[in-house]
């Protein structure tokens, strides 16, 4: 009796361990995300590299969508892959080259998640159409159909910034629905005409417990890139602006790679006013100088032009919910997408009957960990990477 009271303790104390190690997996998983992506430095940072999976960045490749064959990369972890998934960037030019983007990509892969990276061509020019949506569910179905990508014909996806909004419409599409794990927004919009509004105007919805912040000038000058043909300059002006506009935002998106350079091409934007006839000269110094004050209210009564009211670009519009569980991950002092929209969204799907897991993150400004905060805020953060990993 004794030994096989003994057996039955000893068999009892393994199966708590491994319920134990299954639980703190993804835990250990997501510290060692954080780490990475955060760069704490020092020896923590070593001890997570050390510890992460050999990553191999495999050559570009494309993806055939109804818009077109799109560039996508893959970044493949050695040993199991837990799960597979789409990465999608937001308004950026370098698209799946875009240094953050990259970095992330190989962190996650880095946690065991084979990751696919994919820029939506609208987005690259930055321009927010249906077709980006449309995209985003055709890379979808695309991955699904891959047996070594997708053991149980499901993947995870990640949009950032609009693509986050975007890629929850994608994923509550009837042809993709049942294909998704997961659809996580980082630091995505539920309402676009909302937040185009928010742009234009820094007139932000209230929300309880939710900061608000002025708009940053990023946004409000691609709304003006968007708008350039909408009759805001003579038709034989608008290539000239965008041209302008796109060096602007060239030079914003290089002050995150090399600040001389950056420097240089903020330069030539100014320079480049001289030879611009008016009114695209004043749009474009408004543009240089960050005067959002100036050029948002004068491109209020342009913004219906912009389609944003489309049910394919915003979340709460859309013809129907993601069936998957849905993570909403927010900086909380988001000043080119506002929190409180995160937090409508999962209020709205929630109504829904979605599986929604929010975060309001002070480590986060916009789709970037790049905040010292207090350590309560970095285990929600670990926590909800957890979550995510888990699925």
């Amino acid at each position: 009796m004794a030994a096989r009271r003994r057996w039955r303790v000893l068999a009892a104390i393994v199966i708590i361990a491994a319920v134990l190690t299954y639980l703190a997996v993804p835990y250990v998983r997501a510290a060692s995300l954080f780490v990475r992506v955060a760069r704490v430095g020092g020896r923590v940072e070593q001890f997570a590299s050390q510890h992460a999976r050999t990553v191999t960045i495999l050559p570009p490749h494309t993806v055939a969508t109804r818009n077109g064959d799109v560039p996508a990369q893959f970044y493949r972890p050695d040993g199991r892959v837990s799960r597979s998934v789409l990465l999608i960037p937001g308004i950026h030019s370098m698209g799946i080259r875009e240094p953050r983007l990259t970095a992330l990509a190989k962190d996650l892969a880095g946690s065991g998640v084979m990751v696919m990276t994919l820029a939506l061509p609208d987005l690259q020019r930055y321009r927010l159409t249906v077709h980006s949506t449309d995209v985003i569910e055709d890379a979808i179905g695309w991955m699904a159909k891959q047996h070594d990508l997708a053991l149980d014909g499901r993947v995870g996806v990640i949009g950032i910034s609009f693509a986050g909004g975007m890629s929850i419409v994608a994923a509550g599409r009837p042809s993709v629905r049942d294909k998704v794990a997961y659809v996580l927004s980082f630091g995505g919009h539920a309402d676009l005409p909302r937040v185009m509004h928010y742009l234009a105007t820094g007139e932000e919805v209230q929300v309880p417990g939710v900061e608000n912040h002025p708009p940053h000038d990023y946004g409000v000058a691609v709304i003006l890139y968007g708008l350039a043909d909408q009759g805001i300059v003579p038709p034989e002006q608008v290539a000239p602006l965008r041209k302008g506009i796109e060096t602007f935002l060239l030079a914003s998106q290089l002050t995150l790679v090399d600040m001389h350079q950056a420097d240089a091409t903020f330069q030539q934007a100014r320079d480049y006013v001289k030879t611009l006839p008016e009114p695209s000269a004043t749009y474009m110094t408004y543009v240089n100088d960050r005067n959002v004050g100036k050029l948002g209210p004068a491109l209020v009564p342009y913004l219906a032009a912009l389609g944003a009211d489309s049910p394919s670009l915003s979340a709460d519009r859309a013809l129907a919910p993601p069936a998957a569980p849905v993570f909403l991950l927010h900086g909380s002092g988001d000043t080119v997408i506002p929190a409180a929209e995160s937090v409508i969204l999962a209020d709205y799907l929630r109504k829904k009957n979605v599986d929604v897991h929010l975060l309001l993150s002070e480590l986060i400004t916009h789709a970037e960990i790049d905040r010292a905060a207090a350590a309560t805020e970095t285990m929600k953060l670990i926590s909800f990477w957890a979550d995510v990993l888990r699925q």
